[in-house]
């Protein structure tokens, strides 16, 4: 059977995030800046309009902060425009344009174009809105629409999966800083202000209700950091990097959603990538390949809602040294909010240095500040030889024991016996061996006690983060099933495919 997959790529976005285009922190060139690090394709969605805005007293401070950004968005609307034409670099880094919709009724969704310029629509319920993207695609231009932090109770800005309309939307964000919606059981949990997650809003009832979606990730994130690391990605095959391409592979739901690492997950059901709809016999022939950035803990495939298959990895593993090691290098810890800026230099010794992964992450602000940082965008790597990486970035402590702050940077190598990562951190020298780092992780601390951490984990062999499988599931009497999969890695990093639906011939 065929490998769909064989002729695709993994290339790894975010659809939905914030700058001071709207009412979020750091500049928009900050959000391309900080994009390009870490990420294939970007739109920055700034908030456009909110039609049912409350107007209660208690909430006369969020009524204000939203329109005041409302204003500002209409007002650079054009330099968006703009910097989306600018940044576009096919076979590089994909730009789209969009902004955000805000609504109790329908819930919040992001407006996306295929395309670099177009009006900022300001509809004022869900079929005038649909009715202006009509227009907008009778004029030649796609538009595409998606609800987003879609876990919250209808009427509270969660999804209204009675107008959930094939016609603009085929993708719905599952991961964001809000929190996992695949299901009241998902994690991490929604703890925003805003509210819990409530059932009938998730992912799983969605699918239960007959709607056929994708899902991605995205961060929501509100200061000028898409992809901030550990906030929310989407994972997209495409066969090339270009708008149209990823624009074709977003519309097929051929997506998966990401919490942080990028993890690469190919899922197949009879020759059938994810996001497709196809006949099929009582017989399915399921393919999972992934590729953590982690160890991976489980790999589940769910049918109907149910998990049908998990895998887990071996309890043994050879004790020879694997081809290919993973080692996540970490820097912050010290004290809470004083910012501490990083300069690290690292060299592969007798070994190679096959893949860089970045893990940069900005600063979790969301409501308006009283006092801005002095920058958004502070972190720049390079590799200046094959097997040398530099980084600069800045920390500022953990806030509190359960929250990070730290930045990061997975490094995948091929190693022997006697292979080590030099360099200096801040011009402190280090040497760590890899035989040492696949027992158990290493810190490197700047000072005494209470001092800036550069901390290497856990080296993880190829053993641990690489897994392929096939199983066969048979439904006795077939009808419109769907089956996704979801991965967790041990570090709790997690992926989620969009479905695939079996159909019945009768449909």
């Amino acid at each position: 059977m065929t490998n769909p997959y064989d002729t695709l790529h993994a290339f790894y976005g975010d659809l939905h995030n914030h700058c001071n285009v709207g009412y979020g922190h750091g500049s928009i060139e900050n959000a391309f800046d900080n994009a390009v690090l870490q990420l294939d394709f970007l739109c920055v969605t700034p908030h456009g309009h909110w039609h049912d805005l409350p107007t209660e007293p208690r909430l006369a401070a969020v009524a204000d902060y939203h329109l005041r950004g409302f204003e500002r968005t209409a007002a650079q609307w054009g330099h968006v425009q703009d910097l989306v034409r600018a940044r576009y670099q096919p076979g590089r880094f994909v730009t789209f344009l969009g902004y955000e919709w805000h609504s109790l009724r329908y819930g919040d969704h992001t407006v996306y174009f295929n395309a670099d310029e177009g009006d900022l629509i300001r509809a004022d319920d869900m079929p005038d809105l649909r009715a202006a993207l009509r227009q907008v695609r009778a004029a030649g231009t796609d538009m595409m629409l998606m609800p987003h932090h879609i876990g919250y109770k209808v009427g509270y800005r969660g999804i209204n999966w009675a107008e959930v309309d094939p016609e603009f939307i085929h993708l719905v964000e599952v991961y964001s800083m809000h929190g996992a919606a695949e299901s009241p059981a998902a994690s991490p949990r929604y703890l925003h202000t805003m509210g819990p997650l409530d059932w009938e809003s998730s992912l799983q009832y969605g699918l239960s209700q007959g709607h056929m979606v994708g899902v991605v990730g995205s961060t929501d994130h509100h200061s000028a950091h898409p992809g901030s690391y550990g906030h929310g990605r989407v994972g997209v095959w495409a066969p090339a990097l270009t708008r149209t391409a990823i624009w074709d592979a977003l519309t097929a739901r051929c997506t998966y959603a990401l919490t942080g690492d990028r993890i690469q997950l190919a899922f197949a059901i009879n020759g059938h990538p994810m996001g497709a709809a196809a006949i099929m016999g009582p017989e399915r022939q399921i393919a999972v390949q992934v590729t953590g950035g982690d160890a991976l803990d489980t790999i589940e495939v769910l049918h109907n809602n149910r998990v049908i298959h998990r895998w887990t990895p071996p309890l043994l593993h050879e004790t020879a040294l694997p081809a290919t090691v993973k080692v996540h290098l970490e820097v912050g810890w010290g004290a809470r909010g004083e910012n501490v800026d990083w300069d690290v230099a690292l060299h592969v010794a007798e070994g190679e240095l096959l893949a860089v992964e970045p893990r940069f992450r900005g600063h979790a602000i969301v409501e308006p500040q009283a006092k801005e940082q002095d920058r958004y965008a502070f972190s720049v790597w390079e590799q200046p030889s094959g097997d040398s990486v530099h980084f600069t970035t800045r920390t500022w402590g953990n806030p509190t024991p359960t929250t990070a702050s730290t930045q990061g940077m997975c490094l995948e190598l091929r190693a022997d016996s006697h292979t080590r990562l030099t360099g200096t951190v801040n011009g402190q020298p280090f040497d760590v061996a890899i035989g040492d780092l696949l027992v158990g992780p290493r810190a490197h601390y700047l000072g005494g006690f209470l001092t800036p951490v550069l901390y290497f984990h856990r080296a993880v062999s190829d053993s641990d983060y690489m897994a392929s499988f096939r199983c066969t599931h048979n439904v006795p009497t077939p009808g419109r099933d769907w089956y996704y999969v979801r991965v967790r890695q041990r570090n709790e990093q997690r992926a989620w495919s969009s479905p695939i639906w079996a159909l019945a011939e009768d449909g």
